[in-house]
């Protein structure tokens, strides 16, 4: 079983990823952002640095999804992601165009035929106003300078991107504005039942019909 988790900045990916390696006992794959000498200088100015920050991500995912994932999955036991390769496009939709995107696109195209697919991507979803808020709250120096129009505009193209492969086996959709699944062991067991259910793992609760959840014995 591979399970990638993806959605917004601030939507709460890796924490998810974290409290599900351990309801799994499963392997876990988190993202190396903080790595990337040119992040905080694209939140400062994003049309100067959009190229090298997006490339630097393209190559450093590449690297740790060819050499990392497979180690993993040979191991026989789930592995959980906090990412997945295919974000990095949605990225290079949004902050690149003319020349770059398309020698982006070629790159990232003959680097994703060697990564291998997870079997579910749950996509956490948020508002923006949400998103904002957790935002600030976690409080991350590169992140301080971040505008309200960009996330927004990173949520609609996750919005377009993943709500349209809804009805594929391989998406689950979970909107995380009212849920905290890190403090209430009820959200955090819903989502796993989600999950099993996608994937058809026991044990599961299936989810009744809305007649039936309102009806009295």
């Amino acid at each position: 079983m591979y399970v990638a988790i993806e959605g917004v900045i601030g939507v709460g990916k890796t924490s998810l990823a974290r409290l599900l390696q351990h309801t799994f006992k499963s392997n876990i794959l988190l993202e190396i952002f903080e790595e990337n000498p040119f992040l905080s200088k694209f939140y400062e100015d994003r049309v100067r640095y959009a190229f090298q920050t997006q490339m630097f991500f393209l190559l450093s995912r590449y690297y740790q999804q060819r050499r990392s994932a497979p180690k993993l999955l040979e191991e026989n036991n789930p592995l959980i992601s906090d990412y997945t390769f295919s974000k990095d496009a949605l990225f290079a939709q949004i902050t690149l165009d003319g020349d770059e995107l398309e020698m982006y696109g070629q790159l990232h195209s003959v680097l994703a035929e060697k990564i291998p697919s997870p079997d579910l991507v749950v996509y956490l979803r948020a508002t923006t106003d949400v998103l904002m808020q957790r935002i600030t709250l976690r409080d991350r120096p590169y992140e301080r300078s971040m505008e309200r129009a960009y996330i927004d505009t990173v949520n609609n193209a996750y919005d377009a991107f993943f709500l349209k492969e809804e009805t594929q086996a391989s998406v689950l959709v979970i909107d995380s504005n009212e849920l905290d699944f890190v403090h209430s062991e009820n959200d955090l067991q819903w989502i796993e039942n989600n999950i099993r259910q996608k994937l058809h793992l026991p044990p599961f609760q299936p989810e009744l019909p809305v007649n039936e959840l309102g009806s009295s014995s």
